[in-house]
């Protein structure tokens, strides 16, 4: 047995580890690691240390002196090189006692980048782990290495290396010195699918995130290659093909090769597509007694005859268990089942709906997380902690939160809790950069040169707020000081803790006059807009707001004052809208539906008293996806009238080039004779078609596209204290081919449009250009 001295010792060396450990860069031991068998100090001889206490060391040694197994001294020799305070250890015996001889690693007194052009020295920072007044190991300056190597190999730079240096500075301390060469970038040069038949590679690579280098690869970042970017894709193509209709299809490699004399990657994407589907019987069978299966089947989106998608059977479940689950079975669970006809080539979904196992949500964990809210992500699953655990709603949760934006990757699953009905259920995210400080630019051959400059942030200081202020200028076509606004927009998606959308937009929008008479007089409209937006389901959400602004009206042109006069007012709008949005890209559509209808009173106070009523639909689809054929059509229309007095000319409605190419801006409808200046009316319809095709004689990835359409509409009924013609609903049409880029700058577009139905009095415009986005 020990004596009272010998554990006075441990416990004194115990205590100057723990008050030495900040001077080793927080590192402080387990207290586990100092064995009850550790040697006493007095025979102990320790060799080579200059900051370690004889007695810390002597802790780490187990056994006693003199008698030390190999055993034992390879278990003493471990525990210490495990605290990192120590870059070589020999242990020996010598005449009863130990003799220890150690190295102590140096502290670092300063870490610096060197050579680092792309990589700022404040991001390097943020991804190693080496920092000063910590104790520097060699293994850690490896894994700090290969972190910043993978950091150069994410932004497409595989030829770079990275070079640790130290710098003796005497006393046991040294600079760490991370010597770097960038070196080029490394680009995806080609991406090749083999195996498809149904859809081409230019299909395919729109499917993909990771793109060819091409014409304008110094000016994009979606060419570097990535193993992640390379999952991600080969996950992409599993959905696209999936939800539309090819169940079977797999991927049979994904190949990247990297060729190092060209410093460049080549993808290969071998698939087996399978037969197409469609949806063959649909049936619901429950054993649940006051559950009718008809009003489940007609929350389905799945119908005999359809085309098979795995998302509309994802989200039929969803639809399914939160119904079932709204009558008090908590516990529900819905399977369904794809009965395959090969022959016919349909898949018969039945959904199983049961009562499921009793088991309920012990815990949520959240995982990764550095700069988004707990709350943030907890707030997408529809159950919490104590509720009852369902599958359905986990998976639904899972892409809920992938598409917020906020996250390179989401995984979501679940292990045995405390007991046999409870799940802990782990979220593991990976935040992403959800800030953009952007520049942009475009042109009109109406309203010519625009730029502005704005700041957006998506996910604000991870509350899942959306901030965006933004600044423009323009300069007109005669080469004046043209349009410019200032504005700033809030949004909070979970309002109250609620799915309430509410936000605000603060602006100052100032339009100068043009001397070719399109705006003749100065106005500036400074105002704001209260919004709310009520989800009622996952494409549906009905918006009400509340908008005043304050109206300026000056220099207006002398020809021009029998119908526009000098003013200032101030307008108040309360109004509702109601939106069904499908639409799979915002950037460039391809499928799905857009639709509002959007409802305005002006009359709660403010000096405008009329109701106004606008609506609007798109639809989308790829027409021959081999060919990558995409048609469009569209509509517009819109009413309004005064309630107590006429409605003024600057509140109706204008159309032209922007609705109906082939006219200029405000190029359509009643006009004023002595001036020609267009009055605007009181309603307005119109419609387009149009079909875009790749242009097959250029490379993909330039983006050119062309385009062919028609377009038709006429405005109406104008109220002006002037005898203006009036041509009724005289309609207007025009056909036309026009050029789609997709450009580094965003997208681009020429049209040239030809009138076929027009009235004498309305102004044509054979050529329009416009465009220009964030870059």
């Amino acid at each position: 047995m020990r004596s009272f001295k010998e554990w006075t010792k441990v416990v004194a060396a115990s205590a100057a580890l723990l008050v030495a450990a900040p001077l080793w860069g927080g590192f402080v031991p387990e207290l586990g690691a100092i064995s009850a068998q550790a040697a006493s100090a007095d025979r102990v001889t320790v060799v080579g240390n200059t900051r370690v206490e004889p007695e810390t060391i002597a802790a780490y040694i187990k056994g006693t002196p003199g008698k030390l197994s190999a055993a034992e001294i390879d278990e003493s020799i471990k525990a210490l090189f495990a605290t990192g305070m120590f870059s070589d250890v020999k242990v020996s015996q010598s005449g009863g006692r130990v003799i220890v001889k150690v190295v102590e690693n140096p502290v670092i007194a300063r870490v610096a980048f060197e050579g680092n052009d792309v990589q700022s020295d404040e991001i390097l920072k943020g991804v190693t782990e080496l920092q000063p007044r910590s104790v520097l190991t060699q293994g850690k300056v490896e894994s700090d290495t290969q972190r910043i190597l993978e950091l150069y190999r994410r932004s497409g730079r595989y030829d770079a290396t990275v070079e640790p240096k130290q710098v003796d500075l005497g006393k046991g301390r040294v600079d760490l010195i991370f010597q770097i060469n960038e070196g080029p970038r490394t680009e995806v040069s080609k991406i090749t699918f083999v195996g498809n038949k149904t859809y081409s590679n230019y299909r395919l690579s729109n499917v993909i995130s990771t793109k060819e280098s091409g014409l304008f690869g110094w000016f994009k970042t979606s060419d570097n290659y990535s193993p992640e970017k390379l999952n991600a894709d080969q996950e992409a193509l599993r959905r696209f093909y999936y939800n539309h209709g090819y169940a079977d299809f797999r991927i049979v490699s994904a190949t990247a090769d990297f060729d190092r004399q060209q410093n460049s990657f080549f993808l290969t994407f071998t698939v087996d597509e399978g037969e197409r589907y469609k949806y063959g019987d649909i049936k619901v069978e429950t054993t649940l007694s006051d559950v009718n299966p008809e009003d489940l089947k007609a929350l389905t989106l799945t119908h005999t005859g359809d085309t098979y998608s795995a998302a509309e059977v994802d989200k039929s479940l969803e639809a399914i268990t939160t119904a079932v689950a709204a009558k008090g079975y908590a516990f529900v669970q819905v399977r369904p089942r794809g009965d395959r006809d090969y022959a016919n080539h349909t898949i018969a979904v039945t959904y199983f709906v049961d009562e499921g196992a009793r088991a309920y949500i012990e815990r949520i964990n959240i995982i990764g997380n550095d700069r988004t809210r707990d709350y943030v992500i907890r707030r997408e699953f529809d159950i919490g902690e104590g509720d009852a655990y369902n599958q359905v709603l986990i998976e639904k949760a899972e892409r809920k939160l992938k598409n917020l934006g906020y996250f390179k990757t989401v995984r979501i699953w679940s292990e045995q809790g405390s007991a046999a009905d409870k799940v802990i259920v782990n979220v593991q995210v990976d935040d992403k950069p959800t800030g953009e400080v952007s520049i942009g630019a475009g042109y009109s051959t109406a309203n010519g040169i625009l730029a502005e400059l704005s700041i957006t942030e998506k996910n604000f200081l991870g509350r899942g707020q959306y901030v965006r202020a933004s600044v423009s200028k323009g300069i007109t076509t005669d080469g004046k000081s043209g349009d410019s606004s200032y504005e700033l927009s809030f949004t909070e998606p979970y309002l109250f803790d609620r799915r309430l959308e509410g936000g605000f937009d603060v602006y100052r929008r100032n339009y100068s006059d043009t001397d070719d008479g399109v705006h003749p007089y100065d106005e500036t409209n400074t105002g704001g807009k209260i919004r709310f937006g009520i989800p009622l389901n996952d494409d549906t959400t009905l918006g009400v707001f509340y908008e005043g602004y304050q109206q300026k009206i000056s220099n207006v042109h002398s020809q021009y004052s029998s119908f526009i006069t000098n003013e200032d007012r101030f307008i108040s709008i309360v109004g509702t809208s109601l939106t069904y949005n499908t639409i799979d890209d915002y950037a460039f559509p391809r499928n799905g539906v857009y639709a509002q209808i959007k409802q305005e009173f002006a009359g709660v106070g403010g000096d405008a008293t009329f109701f106004r009523t606008t609506g609007r639909a798109e639809y989308y689809k790829e027409l021959v996806e081999d060919w990558d054929l995409i048609g469009h059509v569209g509509a517009k229309a819109g009413a309004m009238f005064g309630l107590s007095d006429d409605v003024a000319y600057i509140d109706q409605f204008q159309v032209g080039g922007s609705i109906i190419r082939g006219f200029e801006t405000n190029g359509i409808g009643p006009r004023d004779p002595a001036t020609g200046y267009s009055l605007g009316g009181k309603y307005y319809v119109a419609a387009t078609a149009e079909t875009l095709f790749p242009i097959p004689m250029l490379p993909q990835e330039y983006g050119v596209w062309g385009a062919v359409f028609a377009d038709a509409g006429t405005l109406w009924s104008s109220e002006n204290p002037t005898t203006g013609t009036d041509n009724g609903i005289a309609l207007r049409a025009s056909v036309g081919a026009g050029i789609v880029w997709q450009s580094p700058f965003g997208l681009l577009r020429a049209d040239f449009a030809y009138p076929v139905m027009k009235e004498d009095t309305d102004k044509t415009q054979v050529f329009k250009f416009s465009g220009g986005t964030k870059f």
